[in-house]
């Protein structure tokens, strides 16, 4: 029977791995298909079963835990910033003055008002400055103030 031939197993996983990849684009099982595909090569080689099966099993894992955050920041690269994150990099206005260790400051973008701090813990920002958001937490804005000689 053609399926008692362990290449055959392996070509036929890779399809279905493939096939799923493309049907997902999870970028997932992708990595297991390349360890089929290393399985599929030994069985030409010699490889007993069970060292067919480690190469893919220690292939894959290898190749998805190196490789897929590499992939996914690299697919990710064009992608525009959406919501809140679109916010990190804009300037705002510094309505109320920004003072870390009093837990006090605000700033309006985009006709919104946001609760802001300092990047700096000591740095006080007058009312009426310019900021530029550096970061985001929970619904904080982190921003830095803007000198005249920018």
């Amino acid at each position: 029977m053609m399926l008692e031939n362990p290449a055959i197993i392996w070509l036929i996983l890779v399809i279905l791995l493939l096939v799923i990849e493309i049907a997902t684009m999870g970028l997932t099982t992708i990595w297991f298909a390349g360890g089929a595909v290393a399985a599929f090569i030994s069985t030409f080689y010699g490889a007993s079963p069970t060292a067919q099966r480690t190469i893919f099993l220690v292939l894959s894992l290898a190749l998805l835990i190196i490789t897929r955050p590499i992939a996914v920041k690299y697919m990710k690269k064009g992608q525009p910033k959406t919501n809140v994150d679109s916010m990190v990099g804009r300037i705002a206005v510094v309505t109320s003055r920004i003072d870390n260790l009093a837990q006090s400051g605000e700033v309006v973008i985009s006709d919104i008002s946001w609760t802001a701090r300092s990047k700096e813990a000591s740095c006080i920002i007058p009312a009426g400055s310019k900021v530029r958001i550096c970061a985001i937490e929970g619904v904080k804005l982190i921003v830095e103030e803007l000198k005249e000689d920018r």
